[in-house]
């Protein structure tokens, strides 16, 4: 795996509601005024096959749902896609990758409450990801009464986990600030029940002081 693999890929994890895709959009910013080229992109999805999985996965046909483990399969199907075509070959040219979502996500969601076994998960992870690991991940986390209320006021069709109970996303909360803890050599856990402009702050702390930025910058 070549060094910019490694170091120039930023992950964005945590619970619905914690605020990956606005966290996204500013380090996105901060990383162009600073002369990098960024590319943002999310999981599941990123390319035509990963999107039409993610359609596949969020929005099962009515009456249907995938059990964890097809879910798991279908989340790794979309990821090898997506690193193959988007991710490898645009940290290869020396770009910024920032995904909202990745390897994580699926470690979390599709093995908690009785999922899919751990082994089983970071054995097909180790597979897909084939060494390409994030130089940085960052686990957003905010308790369930301030991430259940951002998702109410987003509006709009809800996907197949963001309607499940309050049992199903404290156990995700959990999971990742368990998975944060566990490894902080590459994982920074913030508190994102902040506003945007402290959540970045403590965000961009942690990414000039990974990648020697000007943490002022």
């Amino acid at each position: 795996m070549a060094d910019t693999e490694r170091t120039r890929l930023i992950t964005l994890e945590g619970g619905e509601g914690t605020g990956k895709s606005t966290l996204q959009h500013a380090i996105a910013e901060r990383l162009v005024a600073l002369g990098g080229e960024v590319i943002t992109t999310r999981e599941p999805g990123g390319t035509p096959l990963a999107e039409a999985v993610r359609q596949l996965a969020l929005h099962p046909p009515e009456g249907e749902s995938w059990s964890a483990m097809a879910e798991a399969l279908l989340m790794n199907a979309a990821r090898s896609d997506h690193l193959d075509k988007l991710i490898r070959p645009a940290l290869q040219n020396g770009k910024w990758v920032i995904c909202d979502r990745f390897a994580d996500s699926t470690r979390v969601y599709q093995s908690v409450k009785g999922g899919v076994a751990e082994n089983i998960l970071r054995n097909m992870e180790a597979s897909v990801l084939a060494g390409t690991i994030p130089g940085l991940t960052l686990v957003l986390d905010a308790p369930l009464e301030t991430t259940s209320g951002r998702r109410a006021q987003r509006g709009g069709e809800k996907d197949s986990f963001e309607t499940r109970n309050d049992d199903f996303h404290h156990a995700v909360r959990q999971a990742f600030i368990t998975l944060a803890r566990s490894e902080p050599e590459r994982c920074v856990l913030i508190d994102a029940s902040r506003d945007i402009d402290s959540v970045f702050d403590a965000a961009w702390t942690a990414i000039s002081k990974r990648f020697a930025l000007k943490a002022d910058a």
